[in-house]
């Protein structure tokens, strides 16, 4: 399988040097990941994390407001279990002890060579990320997350941003209900109330591309009063 899907993750990146902070971005957009935002604070972090729900976090360890180890701790609290790569000054072999003992899943010294960088970047990812399927197989199409677009009868029909929001959100929880809730507050944010009308638009418009008669979803069905499911082929 191509790694193309895994330029897709979604990237935290933690400095508080502002030209560091530039430097990583370009270093990550010009190989091709395009999912990145920026923090220059403990606060801003976590602020960003509960907002993007990052898939991989590059951290600092010292920072204006507290250190990345504390950071860490948060960052897997308000956003969930993602890698953690600790990219730093501080050398010391104490500090990479505490980095690894609470379960960074890499630990690298600056200065550093971009391709290093980009190399344990792809490293971790394939790690996290390795029974991932970016081709999902659906009833009458199939969603292509790498290339965020919808296969049928030959047609590449692309996705937007919220409707590729929300069928992450639904592949996640294959076969499972995803509420109502859950599902406005992945695609609008931590404040997802009196989203629910733009839902049925955009849950409407979904099954426009993925369905062969959107008006009897056999894919992306309805559970009347809870939420939406997503039926995948095999699963």
């Amino acid at each position: 399988m191509s790694d193309d899907y895994l330029l897709n993750k979604r990237i935290l990146l933690v400095d508080d040097e502002q030209e560091l902070l530039d430097m990583v971005l370009s270093i990550l957009i010009e190989d091709g990941f395009q999912n990145v935002k920026t923090a220059k604070s403990v606060k801003e972090a976590i602020e960003e994390a509960e907002k993007f729900c990052p898939e991989l976090a590059i951290l600092d360890v010292m920072l204006p407001d507290g250190n990345g180890f504390e950071l860490m701790e948060q960052l897997r609290k308000v956003s969930g279990d993602y890698p953690v790569l600790f990219l730093t000054a501080c050398g010391e072999d104490n500090d990479k002890f505490k980095g690894f003992r609470l379960g960074a899943d890499d630990y690298m010294i600056k200065p550093f060579l971009p391709k290093e960088l980009l190399f344990r970047v792809m490293a971790i990812l394939r790690r996290s990320y390795k029974d991932e399927d970016p081709l999902v197989q659906l009833q009458d199409s199939q969603i292509d997350f790498s290339c965020a677009e919808v296969i049928k009868n030959d047609e590449h029909i692309p996705l937007t941003a919220k409707e590729y929001d929300l069928l992450s959100a639904l592949y996640r929880n294959a076969g499972r209900i995803v509420t109502i809730d859950a599902l406005c507050e992945a695609a609008w944010g931590n404040n997802p109330f009196g989203y629910e009308n733009s839902l049925m638009a955009h849950i409407r418009r979904i099954r426009e591309k993925i369905e062969l008669n959107p008006s009897q979803p056999v894919s992306l069905v309805t559970v009347k009063g809870l939420g939406y499911k997503l039926i995948v082929k095999g699963n």
